[in-house]
């Protein structure tokens, strides 16, 4: 896919594919084009040409919702929660695309939305327990620690019940110990709800360390696509990230 912004090539003609079940990485520089890729493959930014396919479906042009609804959800570089909203409404509100209650059956809890409702807060609560916010479920959003608001947008994510995870610089704001726990914590929700897990990140040892392929953006082009190994010692990464062969 291609996206241009006036004379500006953001994304220029990249083509990956991520395989079901793997932990890709996609990493570069500042001003790669790493978060307009996933503006792309999320629908929050069309392609200025391309196509983008999902489990063999081409998706591109579709809203957001509708992506999401089909099983990929995100998480933001820039932290988008609902401030004035609790842990656990923040978690909730994911959660009403799986939910067949209409308003007024809402409204007056009639049917099964009173079931459904009990349901949806269950599993809000659990969510908050399995990134370690389950006593902080009644508190507004807004006054978490940088850290714990990235926890909180993980958990909403989770909420979604998705196919593929889109992290965009989850470890963002934490110290290395929190970083290490991090790597843990996306292993093991990979293998609980049987993910496929892409991320951006700058820290690239937790990469490294992590991802199953990595793929570099430079400049808006794919400058490499492999194994950790191969792309840590690739000449074009080196050089995107060191400014020469040295």
């Amino acid at each position: 896919m291609t996206r241009r912004f006036g004379g500006l090539i953001a994304v220029n003609e990249v083509s990956f594919d991520v395989t079901s079940g793997e932990i890709f990485g996609l990493i570069g520089p500042n001003g790669a084009g790493k978060t307009t890729m996933f503006n792309l493959m999320t629908g929050l930014t069309p392609p200025s040409s391309g196509n983008l396919t999902y489990e063999g479906r081409n998706i591109t042009g579709l809203p957001p919702y509708k992506i999401a609804q089909m099983g990929l959800a995100r998480t933001f570089q820039n932290i988008r929660l609902f401030g004035n909203l609790s842990a656990l409404e923040n978690v909730k509100i994911s959660q009403h695309v799986h939910t067949g209650s209409g308003v007024w059956a809402g409204v007056l809890g009639l049917g099964k939305s009173k079931s459904e409702e009990q349901e949806v807060e269950h599993n809000a609560f659990e969510l908050l327990e399995l990134v370690g916010m389950g006593d902080k479920a009644q508190d507004k959003a807004k006054n978490f620690s940088y850290g714990d608001q990235r926890r909180l947008e993980i958990a909403r994510a989770l909420a979604l019940k998705p196919k593929v995870l889109l992290l965009d610089e989850p470890a963002a704001g934490m110290n290395p110990n929190e970083k290490g726990a991090l790597s843990d914590f996306i292993r093991m929700v990979r293998e609980k709800f049987d993910l496929t897990v892409i991320l951006i990140e700058h820290h690239v040892p937790l990469v490294m360390g992590l991802c199953d392929r990595i793929a570099v953006l430079n400049f808006g082009q794919l400058i490499a696509l492999g194994n950790p190994s191969s792309v840590a010692h690739d000449p074009a990464v080196i050089e995107a990230y060191l400014g020469g062969d040295e």
